[in-house]
């Protein structure tokens, strides 16, 4: 019985560990922020979330990157 409650914790670390596998790099955030047209570019000093602020049609806007690589302007 002690053998089944292991099989859990172990599983849940090796799919935590695929998936950190694939973040995108900050350069990687870049360059995606670039394809999408903005300029200037300036990664903000954060915890794990990466944000930026950056600018896009003559305004500045906050930029947060998920580590998919899907891109939200914070309001």
């Amino acid at each position: 019985m002690r053998r089944r409650s292991l099989v859990l914790p172990i599983a849940a670390m090796a799919m935590g560990a695929a998936t950190s596998a694939h973040a995108l790099t900050s350069d990687e955030m870049r360059a995606r922020l670039e394809a999408a047209g903005y300029s200037q570019i300036r990664e903000m000093p954060t915890g794990k979330i990466k944000t930026f602020k950056a600018v896009k049609n003559g305004r500045e806007r906050s930029i947060v990157v998920g580590s998919n690589g899907h891109i939200n302007e914070l309001q």
